[in-house]
């Protein structure tokens, strides 16, 4: 059980200090050069921010919409009209929107201690949670992107450390219920994952439903029916848009019989929770993971898992802790109707609900009376264990992370470069060929107006002397004006 909140002695206060500030300043470095580039699609996402902060309207030109069209999908909200945001205070770039990124993973784990701390009435608990969360790889290499997803770990925990409040008390005010209303709607519109997990995480509120809070669940899901009012009125007015994402990742839709559907699922699931993988291997898409060393620290996983099974055995009856391992569950569930394994960014509710069940087993080895000695001798060595391997991530991230280039397409800037030096206009690009938005990006950081770039439309051909920036071979005759990797600038004959 945890203890009642005092308040942290001179000592304590210090060192949780330092612990926030060493945090701050090992998120907050933030590099264009690492990760290198720009992908796609975070070209998309911060295109889009720019526009609506300019004019209003996105890049179709649909006014202030709820979801951003994109490749064919729609591009979740919360990010992007947060990004609107800060180029509506800042100059566009970059280094601006990664650094959003960044802040928003440096809060969600600072959050997370005060969770940890919350739930186990104990600030060294809360501190060590957030330095594991702050090491662990999962989190922050999320922090790193300029993806809907940078904002996930943030609305999680928000609803978690609210759910947690209310937890505390016999009834929950309306404030409570409406807010964890609200804060559920935030999860949903934060990134696609949010669409299936808010509503079984609004389902384990029943874990709560005594007999005093009945009404206050009911609440909850009244407060979070109306925050998916627009989301119901848009996919009314778009049908199949929302899903069309869905569809291509997942194997639902190719055609399994019923049976072929759930086992597939089940070894899905169960790929995606061994653990061990996340330890030794990691994501191995490149652009979410440095690879060489696996996305979940040794420490973390092992306390985790010790902590899983302490809360599983002793805090049954406690429904926050059935609620934590419940989420766990259902974070997996996402991801696994995917044909993608480990993957980062559908699986980061996970590493949340990770680091909150370290909190059972750092109780447990910090009250232990018989062995004293030993327990603090191995809270100790599994902290030194996360610092190590957490500095040796670190080391990897920086000397390694820059090499990953042509996974962010980082050839695409000097080529566009080259041809937006060039007096010829408009620069023409191939919608069939998604590095449409990187011209237009790209573009709006160097002067050159979306009135400059002209598409050419699928099974076109550029017409004669024009200036086409592209990752396609140019045609026979052609005048390259520069090459580099897969991406040309060329004018066709």
């Amino acid at each position: 059980m945890a203890r009642p909140d005092r308040l942290p002695t001179r000592w304590e206060a210090v060192a949780v200090g330092l612990a926030v500030a060493a945090v701050a300043a090992l998120f907050l470095a933030v590099s264009t050069a690492n990760p290198p580039g720009f992908y796609r699609d975070e070209a998309a996402v911060a295109y889009n921010a720019l526009s609506i902060a300019r004019t209003g309207k996105d890049e179709f030109g649909a006014s202030r919409p709820l979801y951003f069209r994109s490749f064919g999908d729609y591009k979740s909200p919360a990010y992007i009209y947060l990004l609107a945001g800060v180029f509506k205070i800042s100059s566009p770039s970059i280094l601006a929107a990664r650094f959003l990124s960044a802040a928003l993973g440096l809060v969600a784990v600072v959050l997370l201690g005060l969770l940890a701390a919350r739930a186990s009435g104990r600030a060294q608990i809360g501190a060590a949670v957030m330095v594991f969360g702050a090491l662990n790889p999962w989190l922050f290499e999320v922090s790193r992107l300029v993806f809907e997803v940078a904002l996930f770990p943030l609305a999680l925990v928000l609803f978690l450390l609210l759910l947690r409040r209310a937890q505390e008390v016999p009834r929950w005010s309306l404030f409570e219920s409406a807010g964890l209303g609200v804060l559920l709607g935030l999860i949903t519109y934060t990134y696609p994952t949010g669409r299936l997990l808010a509503p079984l995480l609004a389902l384990g509120l029943l874990f709560f439903a005594s007999r005093r809070r009945w009404l206050s669940v009911l609440e909850v899901w009244v407060a979070y029916g109306l925050a998916l009012v627009p989301l119901v009125l848009f996919a009314a007015r778009h049908p199949g848009a929302l899903g069309a994402r869905f569809y291509v990742t997942s194997y639902l839709a190719h055609g399994y019989s019923a049976g072929g559907a759930v086992h597939q699922f089940v070894l899905n699931y169960l790929s995606d929770l061994n653990v061990w993988r996340w330890v030794v291997d990691g994501d191995p898409n490149p652009r979410h993971h440095v690879p060489g060393m696996g996305s979940l620290l040794v420490a973390t996983a092992v306390l985790a898992v010790a902590g899983a099974a302490l809360a599983l055995l002793r805090r049954r009856p406690d429904p926050w802790w059935r609620f934590t391992l419940y989420g766990l569950a259902v974070s997996l569930v996402p991801a696994a109707l995917t044909f993608d394994r480990l993957h980062t960014l559908r699986l980061v509710p996970v590493p949340i609900f990770l680091l909150l069940l370290t909190v059972p087993a750092l109780e447990w080895l910090w009250d232990e009376r018989e062995g004293r000695t030993l327990a603090r001798a191995t809270v100790a060595l599994l902290l030194a264990g996360t610092l190590a391997q957490g500095a040796l991530f670190q080391w990897r991230f920086w000397q390694e992370g820059p090499d990953r280039g042509i996974a962010f397409e980082t050839a695409f800037e000097p080529v566009f470069a080259r041809a937006a030096g060039d007096p010829r206009r408009p620069i023409h690009v191939f919608l069939a060929d998604h590095d449409y938005i990187l011209a237009y990006w790209y573009g709006a950081l160097r002067g050159v107006g979306a009135s400059e770039i002209a598409e050419i439309p699928e099974g076109s051909s550029p017409p004669t002397g024009a200036l086409v920036v592209t990752r396609f071979d140019p045609c026979h005759g052609c005048l390259v004006l520069a090459r580099k990797e897969r991406f040309v600038a060329y004018v066709s004959r």
